[in-house]
This record gives C-alpha cells, structure tokens and sequence, in this order.
C-alpha cells in the first residue's frame, strides 16, 4: 500500500529542490546581464532597479537550498528520524533566510521613489532618452528637476513642460516589478512551510509505525512463550 504521507512529502521535497534552482538561475543569470547596455527604456528601468537586487543572497540562499535538499536524502533512504529532523531545522533556517531577501526587496518599494531619482541622476543622457521616450515623459519630478533631455519626446522646453514628469510611471512601473518578484520569494517560503509540514507528518507517521512494530514484536515474543 502506497504511504500517502511520504508521498506528500517527496512531492514537496521535489518542489523545494526546484524552487533553489530557479532561485539560483535566476540570480546568476540576472546578475551576469543586468548591467548590459539597454536599448530601450523598459529594459534600462528594469535592469537599474535588478542592479540593488541582493543577488549574491539569493545565490547563497540557493545553495543552502541544495543542502537542506541533501539531508532529506536519507531520511528517504532509511527511516532513521535523525535525519528528518536535522533536515527540519535547515528548512526552518532556509525559509527564515528567503523571509529576509523577501523583506529586502519590499522595503525597496517603500522607497522607490528616492531609489529611482538617486538612479536617474546617475544615469547618461542615452538612457535617460529611452526612459522618456517609453514612459512618456520628460525630466524627473518635471521638466525642470531635474533638467529633461531633448529628444522626440522632449523637443523643447515648451513641449517639455507640457509632458508629466518621468518619477510617476517609473515608481508605478517599479512597484509592480518589484512586487512580482518579491510575491514569488515569499512563495517560495510558502513551499519550505508546506515542507516542514510534511516532514511533522513524516515523523509522526514513523513513530507510530515504530510503536506498532514494537508492540507487535513484543506480541510475537509473548507468543513464542
């Protein structure tokens, strides 16, 4: 008879791998691009918001997945609880961990409006042109603070002063960017919950399955009497 609660648990477990490798792709290969030169202005806005991500964490929280993974390994080889708990205890940590990057990236939309005047300044004529030109838009906060760049969206001061200011859709752009990517990582610590869940049945399905043995044996042994 199939054993539903270690069932659920594998089920869980291979979702648990799965989630550190995306987590892992994700960042190296973000981080490895992100810094390319954008050839328009959604593409520059994403990837200078991808550059204040916490990669290099989310790249060790990645691996910590991997080993966590490792100790349920065998606990599935055998029925040895040991290793189902120190497995637990990982997961607890990996999940508090994930919390964090989670956390990080929400307390970045609080300020995203600061992030992104600190990210325009900071930028070339060339890509504060393909940032006006997607959204729109010309100069940050207005034409004038800072000063907007002339291209066919911003031909003149006149034309410029006419156009909204670029801070409102980048923030609104950022904001459902950001929060996207932070409503997966705190999914992610839906799956380690849902994880720790099953390794709690798990034990407690082998414990009992221990006492039935035992009572059985010392059944057997009565018997033999």
């Amino acid at each position: 008879m199939v054993n539903k609660v270690l069932v659920a648990f594998i089920a869980a477990d291979g979702l648990f791998v799965s989630m550190g490798a995306i987590m892992l792709g994700f960042s190296v290969i973000v981080q490895q691009t992100c810094f390319d030169t954008p050839t328009d202005g959604n593409e520059a806005a994403r990837d200078l918001l991808y550059q204040r991500f916490p990669f290099t964490a989310g790249i060790v929280n990645a691996i910590f997945t991997f080993v966590a993974f490792a100790t349920t390994l065998p606990a599935l080889a055998t029925n040895n609880r040991s290793w189902l708990k120190l497995a637990a205890y990982l997961i607890v940590v990996d999940a508090v961990f994930t919390m964090a990057i989670g956390l990080d990236l929400w307390i970045v939309t609080l300020k995203l409006k600061e992030q992104f005047l600190q990210i325009w300044t900071s930028q070339p004529t060339q890509v504060q042109d393909l940032m006006q030109t997607a959204f729109s838009c010309c100069g940050f906060f207005n034409s004038t603070s800072p000063a907007f760049v002339t291209d066919s969206t911003c031909p003149s001061p006149a034309a410029a002063a006419l156009m909204r200011g670029c801070s409102a859709p980048l923030v609104s752009f950022g904001s459902t960017f950001i929060d996207n990517i932070f409503t997966a990582v705190f999914g992610m610590v839906g799956i380690d919950t849902v994880l720790i869940m099953a390794i709690a049945c798990l034990l407690k399905d082998r414990k009992e399955r221990e006492r039935f043995r035992y009572i059985d044996e010392k059944s057997g042994a009565r018997g033999t009497l």
